[in-house]
């Protein structure tokens, strides 16, 4: 399984961060990894994030902001 996320701004158009992540073996992985660096997904215009599992859409969109 490969876990990965998609990024979107508020309206769902999609937003290509400097900070894509790539691709992660876990969902744990994933997921650790977006709690690292939200704050800088949203600082480069990502204003939320859908969690994909080999291209299936596992949860989201979930909103970055408070």
């Amino acid at each position: 399984m490969v876990w990965t996320w998609r990024f979107e701004s508020a309206d769902g158009t999609a937003v290509t961060p400097e900070e894509d992540g790539g691709t992660f073996a876990s969902r744990g992985d994933a997921e650790s990894w977006v709690g690292e660096v939200f704050a800088d997904l949203a600082d480069q215009g990502v204003d939320q994030v859908t969690l994909l599992e080999d291209g299936r859409q596992v949860y989201g969109p979930m909103s970055l902001h408070p």
